[in-house]
């Protein structure tokens, strides 16, 4: 099975009610995407297809770990990867109009004559969505065997350089303080 064919759903053959599906998510499945800020990414992505007449209802349960680097101290970081996410696929005449139009990034549209649903955008995109945007350790983990201590020592360093430099640049101007 190719990579791309392992993410299409072929809806139009399942009967109403739901449908389970189960994505095995690696580093390779992102190789067709630009390159990611994150590695060794194993996870894992449950999909619940809700199928009712006219639209779909989808949750995708994610969870797993990703590797991110640590925004302070520059090291790799085990992150853990757990969200859910809801859609509703509706079947319509015009679905690029409509998708468009829609304000509400949970609604998508797709064409009343689709039989495919592809779900790897929804996947990649939700396992984005699920890493923080800030990634540092843990206020009680920081300078622990996952930090590089170096780089934490020279960052006190610089900070204590910084406290004593922003009082000198300003000493001088304490003489037009007073003048009107």
């Amino acid at each position: 099975m190719s990579h791309r064919r392992e993410y299409e759903i072929a809806f139009v053959g399942l009967k109403a009610g739901e449908h389970e599906f189960s994505y095995e998510i690696t580093d390779k499945f992102f190789e067709s995407f630009q390159p990611q800020d994150f590695t060794n990414c194993k996870a894992t992505v449950k999909l619940k297809l809700d199928k009712k007449n006219g639209f779909m209802l989808l949750k995708f349960d994610l969870g797993g770990q990703v590797e991110v680097i640590c925004d302070r101290c520059g090291n790799n970081l085990p992150l853990q990867l757990w969200d859910e996410f809801n859609l509703i696929v509706k079947m319509v005449d015009d679905p690029e109009i409509m998708n468009e139009r829609e304000e509400d990034p949970d609604i998508y549209y797709i064409s009343k004559g689709e039989s495919y649903l592809h779900v790897s955008d929804w996947i990649y995109e939700f396992i984005n969505l699920a890493i923080p945007m800030q990634r540092m350790c843990k206020e009680d983990e920081m300078g622990g065997s996952k930090c590089n201590n170096e780089v934490l020592a020279k960052l006190k360093q610089m900070e204590v350089e910084s406290k004593s430099n922003t009082s000198t640049i300003w000493k001088g101007l304490d003489q037009f303080k007073d003048l009107q």
